[in-house]
């Protein structure tokens, strides 16, 4: 029960909430990244009752230490550790190996990597790819239980359905009323990253110096709508 609710809770926060992340990718493609995320107020009232009315207390609504424990068997994953700011709100750090390393699946069950890197003299690439078909691919590398429960809240990024933002959102406004829906709406992912030098050109955000920035809407990862498509030269 407790792994189930702990699902539960990580699929109801990577799903709707507003997160930071600040990184830096060194020469040698390894990476380290920091993360703070918090759960919208609305979100953390349902997961909340969710909680008690599967036996728990309703107290903690998320637990920092074992969400970073089951992604430290995700590919490419040197070390991570999260801890909690507070009952709805997590910060900490993960080490990657490679980045390219980094949820990777085999080429033979998809034809576009999520993360390639190359490297040129001083310089270098990154690109990051998702689209409906490597969503459900990429999800189950994390957990296979959050599978089952994004699919339960019928996100394309896991079932690859055809789906568009709007037709989505009614479906959550439906289950869990449209001021849940307005959250997830509102929710975004901005990210700041470092590269080894400076950037020349970027795809998907805007540069300054050595470093990146993304501002991307949660409902854009959650739907695939379209393909998303980041790219950084330096």
């Amino acid at each position: 029960m407790k792994h189930i609710l702990l699902s539960l809770f990580v699929v109801a926060f990577f799903a709707s909430c507003s997160a930071q992340i600040n990184g830096s990718l060194n020469v040698d493609a390894s990476a380290d990244v920091t993360l703070r995320a918090a759960l919208e107020p609305r979100i953390a009232t349902l997961i909340r009752a969710l909680s008690r009315v599967s036996g728990g207390t309703g107290t903690q609504i998320i637990d920092g230490p074992s969400i970073g424990r089951s992604m430290a068997v995700a590919p490419g994953i040197k070390a991570v550790s999260f801890t909690n700011v507070n009952s709805s709100t997590i910060e900490g750090t993960i080490s990657l190996y490679r980045v390219d390393e980094f949820l990777a699946i085999p080429s033979r069950v998809v034809t576009t990597r999520f993360i390639t890197y190359e490297q040129s003299g001083a310089g270098g690439q990154i690109t990051i790819h998702l689209d409906r078909s490597s969503g459900p691919q990429i999800i189950p590398l994390i957990s296979r239980d959050i599978v089952d429960y994004l699919t339960a809240l019928m996100a394309p990024v896991v079932t690859g359905e055809t789906l568009s933002r709007a037709d989505y959102l009614d479906l959550v406004s439906n289950i869990y009323g449209k001021p849940v829906a307005d959250e997830m709406a509102a929710a975004r992912i901005r990210a700041s990253i470092a590269f080894p030098g400076t950037v020349i050109a970027i795809k998907g955000g805007v540069a300054v110096d050595n470093r990146a920035e993304f501002d991307i809407p949660l409902l854009d990862l959650l739907v695939l709508e379209r393909d998303l498509d980041y790219q950084v030269n330096w």
